[in-house]
């Protein structure tokens, strides 16, 4: 039997991305988002919510830009850091050592370290409560060769990526291949 617990920001999985702008003064700032996704197939496009308190928001309303950097499980400290401090009071690459990279398609920055990156220029704004919904077409993926399968697609288990537990607050790597999509429903 099902019980209740209430209207919660609970969902399995989330994904944990880094959202790389830049501020009003052309320096580059991250953070990291859980609220965030995959939200049309054509155009590509993805969503991430911020707060409009974030700075971050400022530089994606600015910039009319910005990417997605998926950090891999060997970032998780750097990546939860993204997260911790504010842009307004540190310089964020600097503390953590890592490289900001000037997109040549979007004024953002990405982080060079990261196997995957999602290039994005800003299509949508919808306010939604406290968060401000962004959603952004994705003009191009650059992905590190050592990331890619056979056919020079992204592999989930060569990018490793981070995803975060809503409900334990806890960050964790991916599971097991339980088999083909769009294909293993036919084998009842």
């Amino acid at each position: 039997m099902k019980r209740s617990i209430g209207a919660k920001t609970l969902a399995f999985p989330t994904p944990t991305w880094v959202v790389g702008t830049y501020d009003i003064n052309g320096d580059p700032n991250a953070m990291t988002v859980a609220w965030a996704g995959i939200c049309c197939s054509v155009p590509p496009c993805i969503s991430v919510s911020l707060r409009k308190a974030t700075y971050s928001y400022s530089g994606i309303i600015e910039n009319k830009a910005f990417t997605v950097s998926i950090p891999s499980e060997d970032h998780v400290k750097e990546t939860d850091y993204f997260g911790l401090v504010s842009g307004r009071d540190e310089n964020k690459f600097k503390a953590t050592g890592l490289t900001p990279v000037r997109s040549e398609l979007v004024a953002a920055p990405f982080v060079g370290e990261f196997p995957l990156v999602l290039e994005c220029k800003l299509l949508h704004t919808l306010e939604i409560g406290l968060h401000i919904l962004f959603v952004g077409e994705i003009v191009d993926i650059k992905a590190e060769e050592s990331a890619l399968d056979e056919n020079g697609d992204p592999d989930i288990e060569k990018v490793r990526p981070i995803i975060y537990g809503t409900g334990s607050r806890s960050y964790y790597g991916i599971g097991r291949d339980l088999g083909k999509a769009f294909s293993i429903g036919k084998e009842r």
